[in-house]
């Protein structure tokens, strides 16, 4: 028996693949005991480097805590103006006139194309020198604004693929139908193409949030990555233990979000199952009726 992709594996094969999996399991514990050798020769292991993030709630209420709150309020900034401004743009990329899709075009390849985190220096340089926003609160505003800038061009693009992936039909339908341009990408192309973006538009809130790291590293943005320098100059050079820590709240964190857009996707797609036109029966009122008055 085959599917489309492989050929179901017959007796040989599958002892061989269950000696590459073995293999590859005890590569991997050969790999994961000689890290914890090396971290134990380091003292990296000492219950004295781990404790402090159990028994001190310190470490939680100045360090942890704090650089968790920067990094959400970043965070929730720029997805707040990224996700409209990328829609924006998207759907000028679609647009039937040249003088709105060309340079709607242009902006999106040029900021796609820089690296987040030289647009995060340059508003930073350019909010120094013409603005007058304090320097406590500038680190926010370069890494809030390069996150916008970037993700809002990769948005678009995931606006637009999401678009043209809907069968030609739908817009061609609501065109039938007297609907303006506008019309059908409102009301009838980008609520079906919302349930097909999703994935990848989850996908791009996580990638913000880690990037928010980018500021804490170069710019004195004191999110929560970036706590790690100060834990580790107050309790004992407990580097892995803090980078450990700050792991896991990342790994925490984008699995909320992944299973919060899980549950909407299947929410969304339960919602067009339901909102689908029920088709009548053969034999309609008018029909039933008919059938009575030949009968009388």
């Amino acid at each position: 028996m085959s599917s489309v992709l492989y050929d179901t594996p017959g007796p040989r094969a599958k002892r061989r693949n269950l000696l590459f999996t073995i293999g590859f399991l005890a590569v991997l514990a050969l790999v994961a005991w000689w890290v914890l050798a090396a971290l134990n020769d380091k003292n990296q292991l000492a219950a004295d480097k781990w404790s402090p993030f159990v028994t001190d709630s310190r470490v939680w209420t100045t360090y942890l805590l704090p650089g968790l709150t920067e990094t959400l309020k970043a965070a929730g900034l720029a997805i707040l103006i990224a996700l409209p401004l990328g829609a924006l743009l998207g759907i000028g990329r679609l647009s039937d006139h040249r003088w709105v899709r060309v340079p709607v075009g242009a902006v999106v390849e040029f900021f796609r194309a820089i690296p987040v985190l030289l647009l995060m220096v340059f508003a930073n340089a350019l909010y120094r020198e013409f603005t007058t926003v304090s320097s406590d609160f500038r680190p926010l505003y370069a890494v809030v604004t390069g996150l916008v800038l970037y993700n809002a061009s990769v948005i678009a693009e995931i606006v637009r693929a999401g678009v043209l992936s809907l069968p030609r039909g739908q817009g061609d339908a609501a065109e039938a139908l007297g609907m303006r341009k506008g019309q059908t990408m409102m009301y009838v192309l980008l609520p079906q193409a919302v349930t097909v973006m999703l994935p990848a538009l989850v996908s791009q809130l996580v990638v913000i949030v880690k990037d928010t790291a980018l500021g804490g590293a170069l710019l004195g943005f004191t999110e929560l990555l970036s706590q790690n320098r100060q834990i580790t100059a107050n309790y004992g050079a407990n580097t892995i233990a803090t980078f450990t820590v700050i792991a896991l709240i990342y790994i925490a964190l984008n699995a909320i979000v992944t299973t919060l857009a899980g549950r909407l996707e299947k929410r969304l797609r339960q919602g067009k199952k339901s909102a689908a036109p029920a088709i009548p029966a053969q034999g309609g009122p008018a029909e039933v009726k008919s059938d009575a008055v030949s009968g009388a």
